[in-house]
């Protein structure tokens, strides 16, 4: 009996030591302390840089109207201020212009084509610019967009993949994903957040929940010419 308590009295002693080790070697932890929090994604985040985008539209005083090349180069610019333009745009026309009225009615026609583009005149801000000394006096256009910066992946030539001191995941694990996500991200403004989400249609979703306590499917109905089916024209 007393040698079963001297072996029980060993083993609970060499628990407590070995838990004690444990504790004090937490110093000597070949872990980084940033593991214990969040995932390998949220080690490269993605960046997102805010950038103003410009356009001179071109004037040549000996014309009474915009020439199509201009315009053209206006059309693009519009297109991409609907699609990833921020705040308002800006049409800012040279104080002292080479031909004035050319001037007046380039920003007219501008203003008619943006609204022509789904671009309301409560979005456009005109302003005036001072030309002296420049040797042409375009019509300048401007925009706020905002650019996602990818995390800059540690090189893999750097990495020591020989060392198996400890179990940790490597430095640039999901690296590359952040990379390609920053460059698939169609509005990076969204990483900021802010932007409001449209409301979602309460109908569909009370039709789903009584088709799913039914014990119907939920998936929307589809015909024939619809259906996913392999062609068997080759057979």
């Amino acid at each position: 009996m007393t040698q079963q308590k001297t072996l029980l009295a060993s083993a609970v002693i060499g628990t407590l030591v070995l838990v004690a080790g444990c504790q004090s070697g937490g110093s000597k932890s070949h872990v980084p302390h940033e593991y214990y929090s969040g995932t390998v994604l949220d080690r490269h985040e993605i960046g997102v840089t805010q950038r103003t985008e410009y356009l001179e539209v071109q004037m040549d005083p000996r014309d009474t109207q915009l020439r199509l090349e201009e315009l053209a180069k206006v059309r693009t610019f519009l297109d991409d201020y609907a699609d990833v333009g921020h705040g308002p745009l800006v049409v800012s026309m040279p104080k002292h212009a080479e031909n004035p009225q050319l001037a007046v009615g380039a920003v007219s026609e501008i203003r008619q084509l943006a609204w022509e583009a789904g671009i309301s005149y409560e979005a456009m801000l005109g302003a005036a610019y001072d030309a002296t000394n420049r040797a042409e006096t375009p019509i300048v256009m401007a925009f706020k967009t905002y650019q996602a910066v990818p995390p800059e992946c540690q090189s893999a030539a750097e990495i020591d993949f020989a060392n198996a001191v400890s179990n940790n995941d490597l430095p640039t694990l999901g690296c590359a994903i952040r990379t390609n996500m920053a460059a698939m991200i169609a509005e990076p403004a969204d990483l900021l957040g802010g932007r409001e989400l449209s409301e979602g249609d309460r109908v569909r979703r009370g039709t789903q929940l009584q088709q799913w306590q039914r014990g119907e499917t939920t998936a929307a109905t589809r015909t024939e010419a619809e259906s996913a089916t392999v062609s068997t024209v080759v057979q």
